[in-house]
């Protein structure tokens, strides 16, 4: 009998964790030139091609449990960087970088997704 109840608690941990997990929700997600003091200075849509770096910034809320977020960088529909992104409060800052060449101008967008691949947002930009 104790052995059946300590199987059912640790089955009802494993379940109220997972349901934290899937309450993940992306509280802001923008494009920006810099992050300063983890907060993004800036919200660009369109940036020009002489090079550079652009940051996604991206605030995470729900997640109860330490899980990973990733930032899918893709120019057109070709996927050019992946990035693997911890998350580990209910209310977590974070953001990666993407170097640019001259030659890549055109459609961009980035998709942040949960740890099971599932697409919490897209945000889209121009480099001209």
């Amino acid at each position: 009998m104790l052995r059946s109840l300590m199987v059912a608690s640790i089955i009802i941990s494993i379940l109220l964790s997972a349901g934290h997990v899937l309450a993940l929700e992306v509280g802001e997600a923008v494009i920006t030139t810099a992050v300063v003091d983890r907060e993004p200075v800036d919200e660009v849509d369109v940036f020009p091609r002489q090079g550079g770096t652009l940051y996604c910034f991206t605030r995470i809320t729900g997640a109860d449990v330490p899980t990973t977020v990733y930032h899918l960088w893709y120019h057109g529909e070709q996927l050019m960087s992946r990035v693997e992104l911890p998350v580990n409060s209910p209310d977590w800052r974070t953001w990666s970088a993407k170097g640019f060449l001259d030659a890549w101008q055109g459609e961009w967008r980035v998709e942040i997704q949960d740890a099971e691949d599932k697409v919490l947002r897209q945000v889209n930009f121009q480099l001209r």
